[in-house]
């Protein structure tokens, strides 16, 4: 009997397309840089089951000159990354993990602003694309979220230009009753 051409080997996972076998099946990690604004600066995708800190390298490459703070969670607490940030002058505001042998102080208040970036995950996951990954590849589902990451841009800014002309007392509007 001669098989079908899709149905001959075994399925496999490219090494490309960030889909990771974790607890809840096949995932994918978004790791995200967003600046004070909530606005997306710089996005990877990984596997589900991979190191948050891994990819800490390739994100701080892309960070401004300007920053002066980087705020994580306690995926990204290594001794190198804290090394880094500290060799180019930025406060590390990232919580310790529990097995840290010596704690740091973290500013409770500076921790609070990572709301952005939640914030952010939260607006490009109402994106239905992104919260489902219909994508198998990952560059197709980087584009899906570079897209959503637009549209939650143009979304504030129409939002900004419209209450920053309503302060000013510019408002034109048509209104019409029968």
């Amino acid at each position: 009997m001669k098989a079908h051409p899709q149905a001959a080997g075994q399925k496999t996972i490219r090494q490309d397309a960030a889909l990771g076998r974790s607890k809840g099946g096949l995932t994918t990690k978004l790791h995200a840089v967003v600046d004070a604004l909530g606005n997306l600066v710089h996005v990877h995708l990984s596997a589900g089951q991979e190191s948050d800190c891994k990819y800490f390298a390739r994100m701080a490459a892309r960070l401004p000159a300007s920053v002066q703070v980087v705020v994580a969670d306690k995926g990204y607490d290594t001794n190198a990354i804290v090394a880094h940030l500290a060799e180019r002058q930025i406060a590390a505001v990232i919580p310790a993990k529990k097995n840290r042998k010596q704690g740091r102080v973290l500013d409770e208040n500076l921790y609070e602003d990572r709301n952005k970036v939640e914030r952010f995950f939260l607006k490009i996951k109402q994106n239905r694309a992104v919260a489902t990954r219909y994508d198998k590849k990952a560059a197709c589902f980087l584009a899906v979220i570079h897209l959503a990451a637009i549209m939650h841009w143009l979304a504030r800014i129409a939002v900004h230009t419209l209450y920053s002309s309503f302060r000013v007392g510019v408002w034109v509007g048509v209104a019409r009753f029968s």
